[in-house]
């Protein structure tokens, strides 16, 4: 296993080992002992997937205190660009961003601790998102950053014209409103 470690406390890119042959392949998805020291010692409560077709995104959205999660996230089928914000006002780097790129192919996993607003847009024609929590999600805390807010510049990898979001995302607030993680 490969692990990346990127300019945010934490935020770790995961590359599994892949074993494989001509009937297929077999990678670890997550191991609590492999793992240890890689991520935070938080026992994951929940795993979400989700699928959607070319142009879909789907965020920027975080959970607020008492139900702030880290998220495991990882791609099944198809490729995505998965992007987070940091919104820890106590970090250097608050209000920055990075994305990476996760794929059916490159088999790539990102732990987002609490703190970050998360989310991903469909490069592929479709793709499956699959995603384990370590907290359980409330509706009541449920927060968002307007992904495509001018004064985050964030480069999704798509026409804006091409990005499909939902109702709820077209009204996310935009950053700078009320966004901070101590």
């Amino acid at each position: 296993m490969q692990v990346d470690k990127t300019k945010f406390k934490d935020v770790v890119i995961i590359t599994p080992n892949v074993y494989g042959d001509d009937r297929g392949y077999f990678l670890e998805t997550f191991n609590a002992k492999t793992w240890e020291g890689i991520i935070p010692d938080r026992p994951f409560v929940q795993d979400n997937e989700s699928k959607s077709t070319r142009g879909v995104l789907r965020g920027l959205h975080f959970q607020k205190p008492p139900f702030t999660q880290a998220k495991l996230v990882r791609v099944v089928e198809g490729t995505v660009l998965d992007i987070i914000v940091d919104l820890r006002k106590s970090e250097p780097t608050y209000g920055q961003s990075i994305g990476v790129e996760l794929s059916a192919e490159n088999k790539k996993m990102f732990y987002v601790p609490r703190g970050f607003a998360h989310g991903f847009v469909v490069l592929s024609e479709s793709a499956i998102f699959a995603y384990k929590c370590d907290n359980f999600y409330s509706q009541e805390h449920d927060g968002g950053v307007y992904a495509l807010d001018d004064h985050l510049a964030l480069n999704w990898g798509l026409p804006t014209e091409d990005i499909q979001l939902s109702d709820k995302d077209k009204k996310q607030d935009h950053w700078g409103q009320h966004f901070i993680f101590e």
